[in-house]
């Protein structure tokens, strides 16, 4: 093949590189700024959380879980925890310590993605002896990652909340809050 064929067939290759990478760009940029640029914020609903669950309950939120009856429980420690969450299973000292030191007239229950079955276990493993575990979605609570431990009241409504693996300070927090009675 003579060198002026060589030469044109690299130019043609490299051209046709050239072009694709300029395409590539400009999907990549349309892209971002789609995503990113020109995406509305979810819509509020009318109890003031975001439709597609993007904040975690406030305080004053009310939570519906079937089969947990709030009023029953008085205040209730809710540990929401997943199988899959190191930050989970590295908290499990502070839970242990939490639930051993909390007042009598605190119920606790945990609630998991996972099946009950498949909840306990890892709770066992654990070492985590709570009053009750269920199984629900974290988006059916608003609830975006865990470990989120929720303390509810007698109404349903939540009292404090914390999320993800707790500083001292916090872990301080709630002990404080657990172990007080909520009559006082």
């Amino acid at each position: 093949m003579p060198t002026g064929m060589k030469t044109e067939i690299h130019r043609k290759i490299e051209l046709a590189t050239n072009i694709a990478i300029m395409i590539v760009a400009a999907l990549l940029c349309v892209v971002l700024v789609k995503n990113h640029l020109l995406s509305s914020p979810p819509a509020p609903t009318p109890n003031g959380l975001i439709a597609n669950n993007q904040i975690q309950p406030q305080a004053g939120a009310k939570l519906s879980v079937p089969g947990i009856d709030w009023a029953e429980n008085g205040q209730t420690l809710l540990l929401v925890l997943s199988t899959t969450c190191h930050f989970c299973s590295e908290s499990a000292p502070f839970y242990q310590r939490l639930l051993k030191e909390r007042n009598d007239s605190v119920r606790t229950i945990a609630l998991l993605p996972q099946s009950v079955s498949e909840s306990k276990d890892y709770l066992n493993d654990l070492g985590i002896s709570v009053d009750e575990v269920k199984q629900a979605s974290l988006k059916s609570i608003n609830v975006r990652g865990t470990p989120t431990l929720l303390l509810v009241d007698g109404n349903g409504a939540v009292v404090n909340e914390w999320v993800g693996r707790l500083p001292l300070d916090q872990e301080a927090e709630v002990l404080r809050l657990i172990q007080s009675n909520p009559t006082e």
